[in-house]
């Protein structure tokens, strides 16, 4: 039994990943999401290493919601230059709600296809 919002979490986050899984052609894009920011990464799981990252700890302006969206917009221009078009989207256990959302809206914005 769930008794609380940690443990629900990583019920979640385990059902996610036995799904989702990065390589080389199609990485995986993992968000990580605390109180004060928002952090990205681009990762190649068949090697076991992170290609890119991003995070908001630069961004002073705006709201959490408007920081996270332009998060999704920074790490969708670095993967781009580097050849990365698709990737597979993990919300690691969070909902698609809020920052979450605007993040990957962020991304799709600045070209990233999920």
């Amino acid at each position: 039994m769930i008794r609380n919002k940690a443990n629900r979490r990583a019920k979640i986050k385990n059902r996610i990943r036995s799904k989702v899984q990065g390589t080389a052609d199609v990485p995986r894009l993992c968000i990580y999401r605390s109180n004060k920011a928002i952090y990205v990464q681009v990762i190649d799981d068949s090697k076991g290493a992170t290609l890119l990252a991003a995070s908001s700890q630069g961004i002073d302006k705006g709201t959490k919601s408007e920081i996270a969206k332009a998060v999704g917009k920074a790490i969708a221009e670095k993967a781009t230059a580097n050849g990365i078009e698709n990737v597979k989207f993990d919300r690691n256990g969070y909902l698609y709600h809020g920052r979450v959302k605007n993040l990957a809206d962020g991304a799709r914005e600045g070209g990233l296809k999920f």
